[in-house]
This record gives structure tokens, C-alpha cells and sequence, in this order.
């Protein structure tokens, strides 16, 4: 099996953080006709069954930089990566000395839960409200993160680089935890995502390649989390708005999401 791979959010989908409706039609067609295709995304369950629910996936897809693997036939999870208790607490404890205020994503009994204690900035309260508003999203205000401690599974903080800058240094050298650190790409802010070291868009490739018996892995993306992704990839495509770190690290460079470039390429490598 040729499994391709792609992306969402710069990648796969539009400025508009949506799947245009002839990016819709070409993949259907093609997953149809018998094409292999999956997503990888830092996106959680919420908000890709919205954006993606036209589309006809059948494989297991990659969520939250891998952190969960989600089988759309069987509407279930394949794994599900918590965080270690200790992971946990440490990344509590240097929130507070760094003034830092994460969403912070449990799942218990195969349900998710994102509990929040402070909005600190204007990017924190637009993720909320579209999150709620556009995904129907489950968010939990408390006053005390450390009050709902348990089944943890991921960190989200969004803030400025220079702010997520000593919170990234404090925790890239930690053996029980995973990093993701990039840019956002619909704003000015940046992202650092904290996840058991378990989990990666490069170990949910990995886990695909051996369930699916995949012979070849082609893997699309655009930003500094797909470069994981890329590294357990056969072939790494970028597309054209992608970051210079992808464009190097990749194989081939194809149109940028705005021109349908994914779903155009696939077309002509399918049924060329």
C-alpha cells in the first residue's frame, strides 16, 4: 500500500481554516478509485470531524501531533497518549513562575475535555470562541489547573516566541515529554505544544506504516510540526507557502494551499 499523508492547517486547507469544496470532490474521487489517504494534524477530534466531515476518510488519523490515533470507521481511538503524572506537574509548576497560561486537554473514559484558568492574550480568547462557536467545543473554566490534574494528554500555550521561549528551554531536553514549537500561521503569535514523548506525527506514521502494511508513505505538509512527520515519510512534499525548514527537508514543492496544490498533485501522481 502508497499511503499519502497530509496535513491541515496551511497544508490541506484554505486561509479560512476550511476544506474547499473541490478539494472535497478531488480526494473523494481518488480514496473511490482505491488511493490511500489520511491526515496528520495538531487539530484535536472537535474540530477536524467539522472541517473534514465531508470527506470520505477510511483510514486511522493522526490528531494532536499524534498524540491520538482515531479510526473514522469504527468512530473509536486506536491510542490514546496521556501524560505521566510528573510531566504534568512540571509543566504546571513552570507555568506559573513563567506566567504562562496553557489550555490544558484531558480524556477520560474516551471522552475530551479542554480545561483553561486564564485567557492572557487576544489570540488565547479568539482560539476559545472559535473553538466553541465554530466546533461546538467542550471548554472548562477553573480556578486551579492543578485542580483537574488527571488524564492529562496535552498543553496548548499560544503567546508571543519570547514569552514560550524559556518554557521551551526548560523542557526540550526532558526524555518523558514531546515538544511541537512553531509559528502560528493565521496570526503573529506562536505555539508550544507538550505531549507525552510517546506520541509525535512521526510515531503515528510509524504505527500506520506497520498497521497498514504500507510499503511507500508520501507525506505533505508546511509548517515546523511536520517536520516529524516528514522524517518517518518515504517522500516529503511541501507545499509552496510552506516554511524554508520544509521546503529544504523536502523531496518535491507543489502549489500552495490556496491553489488546491495537495489534491492537484494527487490527481496527476493517481491517475498519471
Amino acid at each position: 500500500m502508497h499511503l499519502f499523508i497530509s496535513d491541515l492547517d496551511g497544508t490541506l486547507l484554505d486561509k479560512n481554516a476550511e476544506l474547499p469544496a473541490e478539494t472535497t470532490a478531488d480526494l473523494n474521487e481518488l480514496i473511490s478509485e482505491g488511493m490511500a489517504f489520511t491526515v496528520a494534524t495538531a487539530r484535536s477530534p472537535a474540530s477536524v470531524g467539522i472541517i473534514l466531515k465531508d470527506l470520505d476518510l477510511r483510514l486511522p488519523l493522526i490528531l494532536m501531533n499524534g498524540v491520538l490515533i482515531f479510526d473514522p470507521v469504527k468512530k473509536d481511538f486506536d491510542v490514546i497518549n496521556k501524560l505521566s503524572d510528573t510531566a504534568v506537574a512540571k509543566v504546571l509548576k513552570l507555568r506559573l513562575e513563567l506566567n504562562l497560561a496553557p489550555f490544558m486537554y484531558r480524556m477520560q473514559d474516551n471522552v475530551m475535555t479542554t480545561a483553561y484558568d486564564n485567557l492572557i492574550n487576544n489570540t488565547m480568547h479568539e482560539f476559545y470562541e472559535e473553538r466553541v462557536q465554530r466546533y461546538g467545543k467542550n471548554f472548562c473554566h477553573t480556578d486551579r489547573l492543578e485542580n483537574l490534574a488527571d488524564d492529562v494528554i496535552y498543553f496548548c500555550f499560544i503567546d508571543c516566541r519570547e514569552k514560550l521561549q524559556p518554557m521551551y528551554d526548560a523542557l526540550k531536553d526532558d526524555s518523558d515529554i514531546k515538544l511541537a514549537y512553531y509559528p502560528d500561521i493565521y496570526g503573529e503569535e506562536w505555539y508550544l505544544e507538550v505531549f507525552s514523548a510517546n506520541a509525535s506525527k512521526e510515531a503515528g506514521v510509524r504505527y500506520l506504516r506497520e498497521k497498514l502494511g504500507c510499503t511507500k508513505i508520501t507525506a505533505f505538509g508546511d509548517n515546523l510540526n511536520d517536520l516529524p512527520m516528514f522524517d518517518a515519510a518515504d517522500e516529503k512534499i511541501a507545499v509552496g507557502n510552506a516554511a524554508p525548514q520544509l521546503k529544504t527537508a523536502a523531496d518535491k514543492i507543489i502549489g500552495a494551499n490556496t491553489e488546491n496544490g495537495v489534491a492537484k498533485y494527487l490527481k496527476e501522481v493517481f491517475n498519471g
